[in-house]
C-alpha cells in the first residue's frame, strides 16, 4: 500500500463548502441535488479530495459508536505547492476573497521556502507554499526524492 487516492473532508455545511472551494477555482462533480448534495468530488490532479457531511462521515466510520468531533486544530493540514512566491500570494488573495481565515500570512520560513496558512469554513488548515528547490512532475505534483 503506497498510494493515497482520496482525502475526505467532513463538513458542517456542504453547500457553503462547495461554494468556498469553487471560489478558489476547484471544479467538482456533485452527487445529489445542489440544494442538499450527498457528496462532492474535486476534479483535481493527483490525490482527490471530497466533501461529505460530517455527521454522515461519522456514521460511515462507525454507525453504532460514531467518533466525536470537536473544536480546535484537527491535527492535519492540506497543502498547495506553488511554483513561485507570486502564485502563493495569488492563492491567498483568492482564499481571502472566498472567506478563508488567514492563520499565517505567507512569509520566508525556516526551511528557506515561502509559506502561509489559511483556514477553510470547516476549520481545515491549508498551507500554501513555494520552495525554489522544488521540482514538479507532468501533473504538477511535487516530486519528493
Amino acid at each position: 500500500m503506497n498510494r493515497l487516492n482520496l482525502i475526505t473532508l467532513g463538513v458542517q455545511n456542504i453547500v457553503e463548502s462547495i461554494n468556498f472551494y469553487r471560489a478558489l477555482g476547484f471544479d467538482m462533480t456533485i452527487y445529489g441535488d445542489m440544494e442538499n448534495p450527498d457528496v462532492a468530488f474535486f476534479k483535481n490532479k493527483g490525490t482527490k479530495i471530497s466533501l461529505y457531511p460530517i455527521d454522515e462521515l461519522r456514521k460511515d466510520v462507525n454507525a453504532e459508536n460514531p467518533p466525536a468531533t470537536g473544536q480546535g486544530f484537527p491535527g492535519i493540514t492540506l497543502a498547495y505547492n506553488g511554483k513561485s512566491k507570486e502564485e502563493v500570494d495569488e492563492v491567498f488573495k483568492l482564499a481571502e476573497l472566498a472567506g478563508a481565515i488567514i492563520a499565517k500570512k505567507p512569509e520566508i520560513v525556516s526551511w528557506g521556502g515561502y509559506s502561509g496558512y489559511f483556514i477553510d469554513p470547516n476549520g481545515y488548515y491549508w498551507e500554501v507554499a513555494y520552495g525554489e528547490m522544488w521540482q514538479f512532475d507532468e501533473n504538477d505534483m511535487l516530486i519528493v526524492e
